[in-house]
């Protein structure tokens, strides 16, 4: 069974930085994809960045600069570092895997396979 278990989350003064976390396991082949999505109260999840099995990565416009994707492909590990951390970036942070090629773009959430149970990160002015 797949499971994808986020860590790192925590809260934060306005400026500061946090890593997640995301270990996959329960499958052996790479995914064709694998994202952090973020929602926060009362608003709808949106994609934050992602990454492909061969490394491009993605970013939403608001994480520019700041926020920064990796993997690690033997561990079956994303991370997610984030610098310069603003009370809007104040969510619920998620993981999530795609395992097939479509056309939709990265940030296409009906795409993904499995999703974590997410990590609270709070920012404060």
């Amino acid at each position: 069974q797949v499971q994808l278990v986020e860590s790192g989350g925590g809260s934060v003064q306005a400026g500061g930085s946090l890593r997640l976390s995301c270990a996959a396991s329960g499958y052996s082949e790479s995914a064709y994809l694998m994202g952090w999505f973020r929602q926060a109260p009362g608003k709808e999840r949106e994609g934050v960045a992602a990454i492909h099995r061969f490394g491009s990565t993605y970013y939403a416009d608001s994480v520019k600069g700041r926020f920064t994707i990796a993997h690690d492909t033997s561990k079956n590990a994303i991370y997610l570092q984030m610098n310069s951390l603003q009370p809007e970036d104040t969510a619920m942070y998620y993981c999530a895997a795609r395992f097939l090629a479509r056309s939709s773009t990265w940030v296409a959430q009906h795409d993904y396979n499995y999703w974590g149970q997410g990590t609270q990160v709070t920012v404060s002015s």
